[in-house]
């Protein structure tokens, strides 16, 4: 089956290899029988491109992509065959952000948004409708209106998230507690910053806002499971987690938080967007790390039926 999923992503930008329940918005995989208190999601793999966002922009249809969390959906979509939840965006990162809050909106790029405090995630272009992909490269001539902005942010952010918090209540409800992994890629060379002369340098970056999303003692036991698929792992450097983590983690209401970040090279040919060589062994490993994770939340007993 992966193997036609990829031939179908491969082929055109606006395929989106999934088919259980969906719709504008994303797309949720749930298992027959939800075992497991951990949630997976994926907001930055959404590859379906509005022909009018294509058209406005200056970017061709390659660069545009460099900010996609590329495939991640399916490097993770054993999720519900562990018993997991899996929820997957539809809208790209480089049209709208749900890694952001829904009122970081940029002046620089959004008419009728006056000047807003410091805010380094607007600075950069990188707001909830970002100005710019990878290396800063900027996505219009000029700004977009208020009532688009506004519009993307109600048909896509408001319903993504919305299914987001209610499948954490659910989860909650129903094991005590939830767990959400929030899996992301990174830019082989986000990492030249991070990788220490003569030291292995970070493959897997885990994010928990330096503690304040998820108890420490999780956090340690998910880095154990990557460390033992024989990765190199670092903690909040250079990704310690944005507005998911932030606004998802409240480990005293026993529902937690957790951002994965993976290096691109180990799967994507990031030049083309493209599934590399490494591909399916990335995905093996991956496979069982989503599985060992899902295990994780199996240590909760089920609470009596709702």
């Amino acid at each position: 089956m992966v193997q036609g999923l990829l031939k179908r992503v491969e082929i055109g930008l606006y395929l989106f290899a999934m088919t259980p329940t969906h719709n504008d918005a994303y797309t949720l995989s749930f298992p027959d029988v939800q075992t497991t208190s951990v949630v997976f999601a994926s907001p930055h793999s959404g590859r379906h491109y509005p022909r009018a966002f294509l058209r406005r922009s200056v970017l061709d249809e390659l660069t545009i992509r460099s900010s996609e969390d590329a495939f991640i959906d399916l490097i993770v979509g054993n999720a519900p065959d562990c018993g997991a939840p899996l929820l997957v965006a539809k809208a790209p990162r480089a049209f709208l952000d749900l890694n952001r809050a829904s009122d970081e909106l940029d002046p620089s790029v959004v008419e009728g948004i006056g000047k807003v405090a410091h805010n380094p995630r607007i600075a950069s272009g990188l707001g909830v409708v970002p100005r710019v992909v990878s290396n800063g490269r900027a996505i219009y001539r000029g700004k977009i209106s208020k009532a688009e902005a506004t519009a993307r942010i109600e048909r896509y952010w408001l319903p993504y998230h919305t299914c987001l918090q209610k499948l954490l209540d659910h989860t909650r409800r129903q094991f005590n507690e939830a767990i959400l992994i929030d899996c992301h890629s990174m830019p082989h060379e986000a990492l030249d910053a991070v990788a220490k002369p003569g030291a292995p340098r970070p493959e897997v970056v885990l994010g928990d806002r330096f503690g304040s999303s998820a108890e420490t003692d999780l956090v340690d036991r998910i880095e154990t499971i990557f460390l033992d698929a024989g990765l190199t792992v670092s903690r909040n450097a250079p990704f310690a987690g944005a507005y998911i983590t932030q606004h998802y983690g409240r480990p005293s209401r026993r529902q937690h938080a957790i951002q994965i970040e993976v290096d691109r090279a180990l799967y994507l040919n990031e030049t083309y967007v493209r599934p590399n060589d490494n591909f399916r062994n990335f995905q093996a490993v991956m496979t069982r790390v989503v599985q060992e994770i899902s295990d994780i939340g199996r240590a909760s007993v089920p609470l009596a039926a709702e």
